[in-house]
C-alpha cells in the first residue's frame, strides 16, 4: 500500500474510531443516569428595613388602604402571609383576575376580582382608598388607571422587582424580595394593635353573592351566565382547576367565581388568547394529576383548537370541556354593543358538537334545560376519558350587567 493510501484510510476510519471511544467514555460514566444541571436563580430574599420603615410611615398616615394582590403572590406562594396580614390590619384584600384564589373569596376581608371593562364592585373598594397596597401585581394584568385615574393615591409596591413607571402607578415607597417575608416584616413593624376598618367588604361580597343566588334560581332556557357559574362552582372542589377562555365566558366567571386557593381558575389575560383553555387544561391535568380539570370554553374559542381533543383522548388525560353555546363571538358583540351601539359581523355556525366530539373519541353531552347542566357536568367529571358538554347560554344578560353597573353609584 502506498503512503497516499495508508493516509486516505487512517481519515476514513477516524470517525467511527471517535465514535467509539465517545460511547465507552459516556457508558464508563454512566450516561444513562445523566440528570440536568441544577441552576440556582439568586434573589435578594430579605426586604429591605429601610423600604420597610418606608412603608410603615405611609401605612400609618393612611385611612382607607386596599391590598390589590397579582398572581406574582401566586407564583411567590404567598397566600399564606397575604391572609395573616390582611387579618393583622383587617385590610380588604382584591385580586385581579390572574391573581383569583390567591386571596379566598370566602375570608371576610375578600373585595373579589377586578379587570372587568366596566367599573365594577370590586373597584368602589378603591374609590375611597388613600393608599394601595400592590403584591405581586404586573401592570399588564389589569390597567391601574381603573383603580387610581387621578394618580392620587399613594402606591406601596411589594414583589420580587422594582414597579415599572405609569402615571396611575405612582409609587411612594418599594419593597423586593420574599413576597411572603416582605408582608410579615411589615405587619410586624406596624405599632401593636393598629388595624383598619374593612366595613366596605361587607356590601361588596353582598352584590357578589346575590348575583350568584340570581344565577342558582333561574331555569331560563339557554342558561345565563349567572347559572352557569354557579352550578361549576357546585359541581367543583375548592381546589379543582377550571380554565376559562377569552370571551364572554371569561368576564363572567372571572368576576363572580368565588376561588379560594391559587392557580384554581386560570385565565388568559394581557394577550387574551382565544382557544388556550383546551391545551391548557391537558397541562393542568398533567400537572395536577390528582385534580379534577374543567376547560370552559365559548363555541367560538373551542373551534379554534379543538383539534387538542385528539391529544387528549390519545394521551388518555381525563378532562372536561364545557362549551358555551351562542354561536357568535359573544365579547365582541359585547364590546361593540357598548362602544358603537350595535355590532356586525359576529355571528357563524357550528356543527353537531355531540357528534363531533364522538368523532375524537370524546363523550359528547348536551344540555337541554338548566336543570340538566350540573348533574352532567357532575357525571362528565367523574369519568376518567375527555368529555365534551354543549351548553346553550343566553348572553342578553351581558347588556343587562353594564347597565346596572353602569347606574350603580358608590361609595360602599
Amino acid at each position: 500500500m502506498s503512503t497516499e493510501g495508508a493516509t486516505e484510510s487512517r481519515n476514513t476510519a477516524a470517525p467511527d474510531d471517535a465514535a467509539h471511544l465517545l460511547v465507552h467514555c459516556l457508558r464508563a460514566e454512566g450516561a444513562g443516569h445523566l440528570t440536568p444541571l441544577q441552576i440556582d436563580t439568586v434573589h435578594a430574599d430579605a426586604p429591605s428595613l429601610t423600604q420597610i420603615a418606608r412603608a410603615v410611615e405611609v401605612l400609618t398616615t393612611a385611612r382607607r388602604p386596599v391590598v390589590l394582590a397579582g398572581h406574582g403572590a401566586a407564583r411567590a406562594r404567598a397566600s399564606d402571609a397575604l391572609v395573616r396580614f390582611a387579618e393583622r390590619l383587617n385590610v380588604p384584600v382584591a385580586t385581579t383576575f390572574h391573581g383569583k384564589g390567591v386571596f379566598p373569596d370566602d375570608h371576610p376581608n375578600a373585595l373579589g376580582a377586578v379587570g372587568f371593562m366596566r367599573h365594577d364592585y370590586g373597584n368602589f373598594g378603591f374609590d375611597t382608598a388613600d393608599v394601595v397596597i400592590c403584591v405581586g401585581y404586573e401592570i399588564q394584568e389589569f390597567d391601574p388607571a381603573k383603580i387610581n385615574p387621578d394618580g392620587d393615591k399613594r402606591i406601596v409596591h411589594v414583589h420580587r422587582f422594582p414597579s415599572e413607571v405609569d402615571a396611575h402607578y405612582p409609587v411612594a415607597v418599594g419593597i423586593e424580595g420574599d413576597l411572603s417575608q416582605a408582608l410579615d416584616s411589615l405587619a410586624s413593624a406596624l405599632p401593636e394593635g393598629f388595624t383598619y376598618d374593612s366595613g366596605s367588604s361587607v356590601k361588596i361580597r353582598t352584590l357578589l353573592d346575590d348575583e350568584l343566588a340570581y344565577g342558582r334560581d333561574n331555569d331560563a332556557f339557554p342558561l345565563v351566565p349567572q347559572r352557569v357559574v354557579a352550578d361549576v362552582r357546585t359541581a367543583l372542589d375548592r381546589h379543582d382547576i377550571v380554565l376559562a377562555d377569552t370571551g364572554a365566558g371569561k368576564m363572567w366567571m372571572s368576576r363572580l367565581y368565588p376561588t379560594y386557593e391559587p392557580d384554581t381558575c386560570l385565565v388568559s389575560n394581557g394577550l387574551s388568547t382565544m382557544g388556550f383553555a383546551l391545551p391548557g387544561a391537558i397541562a393542568a391535568k398533567l400537572a395536577r394529576p390528582d385534580r379534577r380539570v374543567l376547560a370552559m370554553m365559548g363555541d367560538g374559542s373551542f373551534l379554534m383548537n379543538s383539534q387538542e381533543l385528539e391529544t387528549a383522548v390519545r394521551e388518555r388525560v381525563p378532562l372536561v370541556v364545557l362549551v358555551l353555546v351562542d354561536e357568535e363571538y359573544g365579547l365582541i358583540t359585547w364590546k361593540m354593543e357598548l362602544e358603537l351601539g350595535r355590532h356586525s359581523h359576529t355571528r357563524f355556525t357550528n356543527p353537531d358538537l355531540v357528534a363531533y366530539a364522538e368523532s375524537f373519541g370524546a363523550h359528547g353531552y348536551l344540555v337541554e334545560s338548566a336543570d340538566q347542566l350540573l348533574p352532567v357536568l357532575r357525571r362528565a367529571l367523574e369519568d376518567q376519558g375527555v368529555s365534551v358538554i354543549a351548553c346553550p347560554v343566553d348572553y342578553s344578560e351581558n347588556l343587562r350587567l353594564t347597565d346596572r353597573l353602569g347606574s350603580l353609584s358608590g361609595p360602599f
